[in-house]
């Protein structure tokens, strides 16, 4: 059986212990390497890549404290040349976060309570180049697909996420590189899509839905 190279990318030790633990049950899996945030994955992903030593999957998680996030760190390594696959593992399942991760490069997105057999199969897919995700996760990917109510774009959901921030157009302008009209003009679209005329009621419906989360 082919083995299978693994990086670990969480910011709770016990966490990636856990981690380690279950993935070293599984024939052929090896993790070969662990990082507390995505600065530190990005730095081991060229490391071994310099010694010869190319990874199969990065397992990455989504938030890690201070440290660089797991979408902008699943960004930069799939830019670097020869990326492996990033499998997202996390806590979180709301549209912003699959959607983000998804944009960033993922090859897949899973949830820390899945079962062992799940993460198992996730992995060797993952390291096979294919997709793979989360039941839940899948789901409300195809929720948004099959859902007659409109659905909000990628920008509407980030605008949305910003908002929770308390941003104001003019900050929320600057933070997307977009003119403040062309923010006002997403807001109308958001709250029509909500069914909302306010923004503290767009966070309020956009939290219930799961398309955004608060209070993280």
């Amino acid at each position: 059986m082919t083995e299978i190279r693994i990086l670990l990318v969480d910011d709770h030790p016990v966490v990636r212990a856990g981690l380690r633990a279950m993935l070293s049950d599984f024939e052929g899996f090896i993790v070969v390497a662990e990082a507390p945030e995505g600065g530190a994955a990005i730095r081991e992903v060229q490391r071994l890549q310099t010694l010869g030593e190319p990874l199969d999957v990065v397992l990455m998680d989504l938030q890690m404290g201070a440290g660089m996030d797991g979408v902008t760190a699943t960004k930069a390594i799939k830019a670097l040349p020869s990326a492996p696959p990033v499998l997202i593992l996390t806590t979180y399942d709301t549209d912003a976060d699959i959607l983000a991760a998804v944009e960033a490069g993922a090859s897949g997105y899973m949830l820390k309570d899945a079962p062992p057999e799940q993460i198992r199969a996730a992995v060797q897919s993952a390291a096979a180049g294919q997709t793979a995700l989360a039941p839940e996760v899948a789901a409300r990917l195809l929720g948004r697909i099959r859902n007659p109510e409109p659905v909000l774009s990628a920008r509407e959901v980030q605008l949305l996420e910003l908002l929770a921030t308390g941003m104001s157009n003019k900050a929320m302008s600057k933070q997307l590189f977009i003119s403040e009209a062309t923010v006002k003009t997403h807001l109308v679209h958001i709250y029509d899509k909500l069914g909302v005329d306010n923004r503290t009621a767009a966070i309020s419906v956009a939290s219930q839905r799961r398309i955004i989360r608060t209070g993280a």
